[in-house]
């Protein structure tokens, strides 16, 4: 049985999805509250990580 491969969100996806501005998404990804990783210098960001923080945020 194969595993399907998380979505992977860019800054915009992750901008639009909370509907925050690039700042606030910026300073989730530099103190880690989001699990993010770059490649060069764009952010990848796992729709787990989103959906983790979400779930923290609520409690």
């Amino acid at each position: 049985m194969d595993k399907e491969p998380t979505p992977i969100l860019s800054l915009e996806e992750l901008c639009e999805q909370l509907s925050i501005g690039k700042n606030a998404a910026y300073e989730l990804l530099r103190s880690g509250k989001i699990k993010a990783f770059r490649i060069k210098r764009i952010w990848k960001i796992p729709q787990t990580s989103v959906n983790e923080y979400i779930q923290t945020a609520i409690k």
